[in-house]
């Protein structure tokens, strides 16, 4: 059985930063560069608010 979770890599609408979260995230996760919401925890997979560029599982 393969897991469900996986990390994905993000790039930021409002300055380009790009970065790797996971994507059943337990918080918020923001941008380290400029604070810009990336992600919002729904109690599963989070929902993403932004652009993924590769999925690592």
């Amino acid at each position: 059985m393969k897991p469900q979770t996986k990390f994905l890599k993000v790039k930021c609408k409002k300055c380009n930063n790009e970065q790797i979260i996971f994507n059943k995230a337990s918080t918020v996760v923001k941008c380290l560069v400029c604070g810009e919401v990336l992600a919002v925890p729904t109690g599963g997979k989070a929902d993403i608010k932004t652009t993924i560029l590769e999925v690592y599982s």
